[in-house]
């Protein structure tokens, strides 16, 4: 059994090559169907294609196995390679005759063949999902050349230069940001602070974009939706604002009412998304009352639907979409966070845990996440899991009635009066609940 052993140990080595090798040359063909179906199009003699981008990778994989300790073989045909592409570039640079001459070569085409020239030895060398995922990023980008230059004349540069801004304060700042606490009265740190300030700003971002980019045609339930991914207090009076401006005999229209309910609805879904992230058996322990609360907003928005007038026609309804990612945005959330931290943290050594639901109270009057953010992170040392969830109901139940009362003063007594009892009767319920918890 031993010489069969031997030649099975043999063997195997030989077929892990053979494979790889053929999984080179499978997504080089992949890699030549998307560029043949973008460049082909537009010029027959580009270079690159289901034919090229194979011979390339089988022409690197025998260049590499010559001398695969100094590469020179490799190096050599690398360098001949680009020497090729060079000449078709400036071949295609001389002037032309704009009327019936094919658009001039960019950089994509001699980089997708410089790709498929080093996808066998990637292949060797590398574990097989490095070769898939360089083909499938490659497919995506020559696929969405259309899309992708459409994209980029839409987006302001203003916003990109924002979206640079927050890369630095997320990629930069973050990891040198030092991990130890600000101040004997709380473990929260700088990192800490920070990280909280990047995972909602991201959050709200995404929401943000959709919101801009996204728009819904009519009705306020798809806005709300996205609203309260954002801020449902802000949104709560956008909407409520949107009926105040038709006037106080205008007929009162249902979605904006039912706008402010939905976007409360995402709010509790929010709150027990970015809890759960950095506290998960806090986000646990929150969840049954979130669902319960959640369960009631979308249900009373439901049959708020259903009971609308079937000739209301939804009409639009824009928010205001501000970007979330504002160095100035950024920076009082990040100072509202410490504050509130050292707060929770000296008002429970003062008070204890009646002094944290008092704060929280007032805390819902303004803006919960940083409040919300600090407690899941262990801002108050020694606080119980359940004691922090009953404190953050007590401060959604205020955000709620906070809510309640912006509908009532920008929409009307009667029209908004459906969405103020709605929002009321979910406080209620988030008190009733954080009683329970802090029993």
């Amino acid at each position: 059994m031993k010489p069969l052993e031997d030649a099975s140990a043999l063997l195997l080595p030989q077929l892990t090559i053979a494979g790889r090798i053929g999984l080179a040359v499978a997504m080089a063909v992949v890699m030549g169907l998307a560029f043949e179906g973008v460049y082909k199009h537009e010029e027959r003699t580009s270079p690159g294609g289901i034919r090229t981008f194979p011979t390339l990778t089988v022409l690197g994989l025998v260049l590499y196995f010559l001398e695969p300790s100094n590469l020179v073989p490799y190096v050599a045909g690398l360098a001949a390679v680009s020497l090729w592409l060079y000449a078709h570039i400036r071949s295609g640079t001389a002037p032309r005759e704009p009327a019936s001459d094919p658009p001039r070569p960019g950089l994509m085409v001699p980089a997708t063949n410089l790709l498929a020239y080093t996808l066998g030895p990637a292949a060797l060398t590398e574990p097989p999902w490095i070769v898939v995922a360089v083909a499938v990023a490659t497919v995506l980008l020559l696929e969405s050349r259309g899309a992708l230059h459409r994209l980029v004349r839409q987006i302001p540069s203003d916003e990109i230069f924002t979206l640079g801004k927050f890369l630095i304060l997320a990629g930069v700042i973050l990891p040198l940001l030092p991990d130890h606490p600000i101040s004997d009265w709380t473990p929260i740190t700088p990192f800490k602070a920070w990280l909280a300030l990047v995972a909602v700003s991201s959050l709200s971002y995404a929401s943000y974009l959709l919101q801009r980019y996204a728009p819904a045609r009519s009705g306020a339930l798809w806005p709300a939706v996205l609203g309260g991914a954002y801020s449902s207090t802000v949104t709560t009076v956008a909407l409520a604002r949107e009926q105040g401006r038709l006037g106080p005999l205008a007929r009162a229209r249902p979605d904006l009412a039912i706008g402010i309910i939905v976007a409360t609805a995402v709010m509790y879904l929010r709150i027990n998304t970015v809890i759960a992230f950095f506290n998960a058996q806090l986000g646990l322990l929150l969840l049954p009352a979130t669902a319960v609360c959640f369960a009631l907003a979308a249900a009373i928005s439901a049959w708020l639907w259903l009971r609308r007038p079937s000739e209301a026609a939804p009409a639009g309804a824009k928010l205001p979409a501000a970007n979330p990612l504002q160095l100035g945005t950024a920076v009082t959330f990040a100072s509202l966070y410490v504050i509130l931290a050292v707060a929770s943290a000296w008002v429970s050594h003062r008070f204890g845990e009646r002094g944290i639901f008092t704060l929280a109270a007032f805390t819902g009057l303004t803006d919960v996440d940083p409040f919300v953010l600090s407690l899941a992170q262990g801002g108050v040392a020694g606080m119980s899991l359940r004691a922090a969830a009953a404190a953050i109901l007590v401060a959604a139940s205020s955000n709620n009635v906070l809510k309640g009362c912006c509908a009532l003063a920008f929409g009307g007594s009667r029209a908004a009066r459906p969405a103020a009892l709605a929002l009321f009767l979910l406080a209620g319920l988030g008190a009733g609940l954080a009683l329970l918890y802090a029993r």
